[in-house]
């Protein structure tokens, strides 16, 4: 939860608008980190397909669902 902390400090308008947003962004960070998947490679391989995709089809693309696909066995 440092990084909540952090992005806070870092805001300098404290704007209400945005922490919502800052918070979906941590969530999926830590959810990355607590499922030891490497945030960034995460982030390249689900970004730039998520504007195409339904939004029935979502949850395929939360940290567990992608893990389970990178490796089956582990999860």
């Amino acid at each position: 939860m440092r990084g909540v902390a952090l992005a806070e400090r870092m805001d300098p308008y404290r704007q209400p608008t945005g922490r919502p947003r800052v918070a979906a962004i941590l969530s999926v960070v830590e959810s990355c980190r607590r499922l030891a998947i490497p945030v960034r490679k995460y982030l390249n391989e689900i970004l730039p397909g998520l504007a195409d995709r339904s939004i029935q089809l979502v949850a395929d693309l939360t940290p567990t669902a992608w893990a389970a696909r990178q490796n089956p066995a582990k999860l």
